[in-house]
């Protein structure tokens, strides 16, 4: 019976023996995202992720006759959305008129968007 196989072989390695091994990686992605609330984050966030058509065989070495015949990622777990600091204005003396902003971790966190009339509930 033949076996699939993506290594090659020839008349030459008649005799040789073809082993297969399977490694479980722990791939972490951390991604950020601005958002005007946690929950619009964790919906951005939810909507990306891993681009399964980059994981393939190009993720691996070959060489030595070594051949990948599998490549697969399976999600496990997330940690929560971590509030990092919000956008504000850098405080100079001109940073609003010239648009000068950073991040300020010690800003207080919007934990839900305040509702707008004329908005839907």
């Amino acid at each position: 019976m033949a076996i699939d196989t993506n290594v090659s072989y020839f008349k030459e390695d008649v005799g040789k023996n073809l082993y297969r091994k399977k490694t479980y990686y722990t791939l972490c992605i951390e991604q950020e995202v601005l958002a005007k609330d946690k929950e619009e984050a964790d919906n951005l966030l939810g909507e990306c992720g891993i681009d399964h058509s980059q994981i393939n065989n190009s993720i691996t070495e070959t060489k030595d006759g070594v051949e990948t015949y599998m490549v697969d990622a399976d999600y496990t777990e997330s940690g929560d959305t971590e509030y990092l600091g919000k956008v504000v204005y850098e405080d100079t003396e001109y940073a609003v008129e010239d648009g000068d902003v950073e991040i300020d971790s010690s800003a207080e966190e919007v934990t839900k968007t305040p509702y707008t009339a004329g908005e839907g509930i």
